[in-house]
């Protein structure tokens, strides 16, 4: 485990999944079809449990410019400041099930925030972090 803070909140622009997992594709497709792909933008999916045995996801991408919720017509999520525990993956197309893992044995952590959310946080097409906030 590694540990991660981000130094500010992060506002996000999202497409929500509209089932979980089979829909995380579509959302992060039809994200990427609104916003475009960036070297400049961070993207992220983010989740959570929804209370009847299943997972709210959205596909996310930072916002650069005030005026993108608005002009692109999506919703926005705020990531919190503050620490973090991840764990990266590299070539997480190879073995999609890793994340899921990954979640598993941080979500055992006793420092977790239990108002907190699941948080990936892509960095090339071949590398992740999934991150957790703690208290």
């Amino acid at each position: 485990m590694e540990n991660h803070a981000f130094e500010k909140e992060t506002l996000t622009v999202y497409v929500a999944a509209e089932s979980f997992p089979e829909g995380v594709l579509k959302a992060h497709q039809t994200l990427h079809a609104a916003v475009g792909r960036s070297d400049d933008r961070r993207y992220f999916g983010i989740s959570w449990p929804d209370g009847n045995g299943g997972i709210h996801y959205l596909a996310a991408a930072e916002v650069l410019e005030k005026t993108e919720p608005e002009s692109l017509g999506l919703k926005t999520f705020t990531i919190r400041e503050g620490p973090y525990i991840g764990i990266t993956l590299r070539n997480y197309m190879q073995d999609i099930p890793a994340i899921g893992r990954s979640f598993e044995i941080l979500l055992d952590d006793p420092r977790i925030a239990h108002d907190g959310y699941c948080l990936e946080w892509y960095l090339s097409e071949e590398e992740m972090i999934c991150l957790v906030p703690i208290e």
